[in-house]
């Protein structure tokens, strides 16, 4: 299962049959979901023994007293996460093959089935015209069954407000839960990494999932070509072997940006493209997410 295609994936029509075929291929490794139990709570410390799991070491508390303590937590309710979803005009790129948009409903509908089948809550947050839409954060087969309808009718037409879709989402999460970004992240990235970093303020897991299509990448285009700004609608006539050179730079310059100011703050981070299979692109950004993660700073974490 894991290795069907994105476009075998995207033709499939019933998004629950889609979902559960992603997860399948997710899960042909065995392994367990590191989405699962991240509702814990932070309770005590304790001196470190050998023997402990180093991604419960305290490495501030390190840096200020030279001393290894390890986190002790205790578990609570089951995970709340909000899956937001761009559902920005820039997502419907490119227009013939798979969308950013299908890819990231397909990711975000397989994300979604795997959180519930683990029986934790998720919902769902995007804008429809302008408004916000959302459901929130439950457990079961019929919210999933609604929260899977609901993506499948979505469409990429409307504007990417992050500071409003971003921290509304967060906000209908009754406790810390986890916030699961999927954009391509076009709009305002001042705006967006400052309610990012906002919402993790307020004690929630972000993951920032950033999809591109292949053809953002790798520019493969020749002679005079006409370009159309899916959001603002303006056209604009250019010479595809000129431009290449500075826009792959551009591009590549805009990735790494992305990638190093989530890192910086302390964000899981994944880059998705359209031309990979989403079960091995998703089962490898879940088993880095599960990876013990180390820090080089008293005051910040690098998630790989």
């Amino acid at each position: 299962m894991s290795s069907l295609s994105p476009a075998v994936v995207a033709a499939i029509r019933d998004l629950e049959l889609a979902a559960r075929l992603v997860v399948d291929g997710i899960r042909a490794g065995g392994h367990r979901s590191p989405l699962h139990g991240y509702s814990a709570e932070f309770q005590q410390h304790r001196p470190y023994r050998a023997g402990d799991d180093l991604k419960h070491l305290d490495w501030k508390l390190l840096a200020r007293t030279d001393r290894l303590y390890t986190r002790q937590f205790r578990e609570t309710t089951s995970l709340g996460a909000m899956i937001v979803l761009d559902t920005s005009a820039s997502m419907a790129f490119p227009a013939q093959g798979v969308s950013k948009f299908r890819y990231a409903t397909i990711v975000a509908a397989a994300l979604a089935y795997l959180i519930s089948t683990q029986g934790d809550a998720v919902g769902l947050m995007a804008m429809e015209g302008g408004a916000l839409s959302w459901l929130p954060a439950r457990g079961g087969r019929p919210h999933l069954r609604a929260l899977l309808a609901r993506l499948d009718k979505l469409e990429p037409t409307s504007t990417w407000e992050p500071e409003r879709v971003v921290a509304r989402g967060a906000e209908l999460l009754r406790r810390r839960g986890l916030v699961l970004v999927i954009s391509d992240f076009y709009d305002d990235e001042e705006a967006t990494r400052r309610v990012l970093r906002r919402v993790a303020s307020n004690g929630h897991d972000v993951t920032v999932l950033q999809v591109i299509s292949g053809e953002e990448t790798n520019f493969p285009y020749h002679g005079n070509i006409a370009f159309q700004d899916l959001e603002s609608g303006e056209r604009r006539l250019v010479d595809a072997q000129v431009l290449q050179p500075t826009y792959r730079a551009a591009v590549q310059s805009f990735l790494e940006r992305s990638r190093k100011h989530a890192l910086q703050d302390g964000f899981d981070y994944a880059l998705l493209s359209t031309d990979d299979p989403p079960a091995p692109a998703l089962r490898e950004f879940l088993l880095r997410r599960g990876a013990p993660r180390v820090t080089g700073h008293a005051d910040q974490r690098e998630r790989r």
